[in-house]
């Protein structure tokens, strides 16, 4: 039975939604670990760097791929049944990736993980809008939004230590932990209903393969371009070519009159609150994964900083949330959550724009208050986006309405990270040559700077004017490409203060919520 609008919430649902949000934080933390620790998982199964990437990927396309399905299949097996058996295949799976011992043996795994745990996404939120009466969602949401937030921030210095202090496979025994505590609360949280197996046959498969197929090949086009020189490849050119068919097939699909059962109810988005939060949400998810995969990148080419050193800095941003987060609920209540929003997405703007003139001495410790105002308005945004893009939405279409927006999110994370790797590839040599322009071996400038840096190397142990000139100029050709990596890392962090303008005025054209409806409602 569902939660209702009385007074008292049943401690069993209390129980069963803190195990599903303690699921949906364990997969997305799952992902962050993983990335950490990827050069030792590298070595320990032998392959090499451009195989490595496919670890990660193998895990995503699953996830991206099962997040819309996760509506569908919940209502055909029972939100108990589905949650209950994936979190059991998830462990199990992260047991064997634990214990893999070459490369095809461990994408293959990772697939499956990601196609198991990306279902603790969607129904962690199901379970806060179903189980929980309208009153009490504002924490549900808010201890959502630490999953969403708080794990990626702290996940490279879990990863990192982990790494460093027990070796690689134990990233993934770490989820047995969480997941030890996860299990006896849905076991004993989630009411017991009846699978609903004709919803099996009867379902939209034209649409599960149409959107399997396509969302499949995008997220390898959006993971895999910038190393393999986008369309310069054919593999992706074609990868890019069956996304575009399959993603078009599945919304004609989805939108035929004649489709009584679809996928995913993609009407949704005629409510003008879900199409503007929706456009926020995948704004915020290629600013924040995009960003949390940036900082550490600039740290370690920059300043050299190790993966377990950019854990730290990364962690200003999510232990602030810690606090924050869990006053959400009583400022929701005295605050129109639509301005808590817009102040969120400020935040963050501002924290990205302090970023923009990076030099030799931004490091961690310049990063400190940016991170930190930038950990204020994460906490701001997600709690009020998830209760305004859910608000009024029945029980019947909960399914969809979490499949939908964690879907988006997650694709605007992917489409950031391919955007930002490229952006910075590309900027690098865009300064590179400006800068090149300016330094001329026939300039004065540059000839004097030359014969400085030569005569400190002779001074210092290389005798022959020759070696000691060839030294000056390999040197000065490194700190070309320093500043260049400074400009362009700069202009990314410009880049992502833009998409988190985007995500400003879409919560402008956001309408007062006037309240979600009760579960029951239809």
């Amino acid at each position: 039975m569902m939660a209702d609008t009385a007074e008292t919430i049943p401690l069993k649902n209390k129980v069963a939604v803190a195990g599903a949000l303690l699921g949906a934080f364990m997969a997305v933390l799952n992902i962050q670990v993983v990335n950490t620790s990827l050069p030792d998982i590298q070595g320990g199964i032998g392959t090499g760097l451009d195989n490595g990437g496919w670890i990660s990927t193998s895990y995503l396309i699953g996830e991206i791929i099962v997040i819309p399905l996760s509506g569908w299949l919940m209502t055909v097996f029972s939100l108990r049944r589905y949650l209950i058996s994936n979190t059991i295949l998830f462990l199990a799976f992260s047991v064997a990736c634990g214990l893999a011992s070459n490369f095809p043996e461990m994408v293959v795994l990772r697939a499956i993980q990601g196609f198991t745990g990306g279902v603790l996404i969607p129904l962690a939120l199901v379970c806060v809008i179903t189980l929980l009466p309208p009153r009490a969602r504002p924490v549900g949401f808010s201890m959502f939004a630490l999953t969403a937030t708080f794990a990626p921030a702290i996940g490279p210095t879990v990863g990192g230590w982990i790494t460093d202090s027990f070796g690689w496979r134990y990233i993934f025994f770490l989820n047995l932990l969480p997941g030890a505590l996860m299990l006896p609360a849905l076991f004993w949280g989630l009411q017991r209903a009846p699978m609903q197996l004709e919803r099996l046959w009867r379902g939209d498969w034209l649409g599960v393969f149409a959107m399997a197929i396509g969302l499949g090949a995008l997220q390898t086009v959006l993971e895999e371009g910038n190393k393999d020189d986008w369309f310069g490849s054919a593999f992706i050119t074609r990868l890019s070519i069956v996304a575009a068919i399959s993603l078009t097939v599945f919304l004609f699909q989805e939108f035929r009159p004649g489709n009584k059962a679809p996928l995913v109810n993609l009407r949704l988005f005629k409510r003008w609150n879900f199409s503007f939060s929706s456009i926020a949400n995948f704004m915020l998810g290629f600013v924040l994964y995009a960003a949390v995969y940036l900082i550490p990148l600039y740290l370690a080419v920059a300043h050299g900083y190790s993966a377990q050193q950019a854990g730290l800095v990364m962690a200003w941003i999510g232990l602030p949330q810690l606090l924050i987060i869990p006053c959400m609920p009583w400022l929701m209540r005295r605050f129109d959550p639509r301005r808590l929003l817009s102040l969120g997405f400020l935040l963050f703007f501002i924290s990205l724009a302090m970023n923009l003139s990076l030099g030799p001495n931004d490091s961690g410790p310049q990063l400190l208050i940016p991170n930190l105002i930038r950990a204020v308005g994460q906490a701001l945004v997600f709690p009020p986006i998830t209760m305004i893009a859910t608000a009024g939405i029945s029980a019947q279409d909960a399914g969809s309405a979490s499949a939908l927006f964690n879907m988006l999110r997650n694709l605007g994370g992917a489409v950031g990270i391919a955007t930002v790797e490229t952006f910075v590839t590309n900027r690098e040599k865009f300064h590179s040559f400006i800068i090149n322009q300016h330094v001329s071996l026939l300039e004065p400038a540059t000839r004097a700077r030359i014969a400085v840096m030569q005569q400190y190397f002779q001074a210092h142990g290389l005798a022959d004017a020759g070696s000691a000139r060839h030294r000056a100029i390999v040197l000065l050709g490194k700190t070309i490409r320093q500043q260049a990596n400074y400009f362009a890392y700069g202009d990314a962090f410009g880049l992502l203060a833009v998409g988190m303008l985007v995500a400003f005025v879409a919560s402008l054209c956001i309408r007062r919520v006037s309240g979600p409806a009760p579960p029951g409602a239809h």
